[in-house]
C-alpha cells in the first residue's frame, strides 16, 4: 500500500511538468538548431545536423554532417500562401541532386509531391490520401 501511494504521488508530481512542457512551445523565428554527437566522456564533439528557421518560423535549411563534413543539404522554399512549394536536395559538394514540388488540398495538407532530377526530369509522383478512422469501431 505504501508503495502504491508513493507511485501515485510521483505520478501527480510529473503530470504538471508534462503540461508545462506542452504549453511552452519553442519560438522557431530566426532559430538555428545544432545537433552534436559526443563520446560517452564528452571529450569529443562532432557536428551532426543543423536546422535553420526563417524570421517567420519556417524551416528554410537542413544540413546533415558526417566525419568528413557535409553529407547533404536541403533548402525549403515557400509560396505566397505560406505553404511549402519546393524542397531542393544538394549533395556533399553543394550540387543540386533532386528537387520536389507540392500540391496542397483544401485542408492545407499535402495532396501530391513531384520529384525531379537536377535537370528537371520528372522522377516520381507521390499522392497523399487522408482517411479518418471512426474511433468508436
Amino acid at each position: 500500500m505504501k508503495r502504491f501511494i508513493i507511485l501515485v504521488a510521483a505520478a501527480l508530481l510529473l503530470v504538471p511538468g508534462a503540461f508545462a512542457q506542452e504549453a511552452q512551445k519553442i519560438n522557431k523565428k530566426n532559430l538555428v538548431i545544432k545537433e552534436w554527437n559526443t563520446d560517452p566522456k564528452g571529450s569529443s564533439k562532432v557536428l551532426d545536423h543543423v536546422t535553420t528557421f526563417s524570421a517567420e518560423g519556417k524551416k528554410i535549411e537542413e544540413i546533415e554532417y558526417n566525419s568528413d563534413g557535409q553529407k547533404w543539404r536541403k533548402r525549403f522554399e515557400y509560396g505566397p500562401d505560406g505553404k511549402l512549394s519546393k524542397e531542393l536536395v544538394y549533395d556533399f559538394r553543394n550540387r543540386l541532386q533532386t528537387y520536389k514540388t507540392f500540391e496542397w488540398n483544401e485542408f492545407s495538407r499535402k495532396k501530391v509531391q513531384y520529384t525531379y532530377s537536377a535537370k528537371g526530369k520528372l522522377l516520381s509522383i507521390k499522392q497523399y490520401e487522408y482517411i479518418a478512422q471512426d474511433a468508436g469501431k
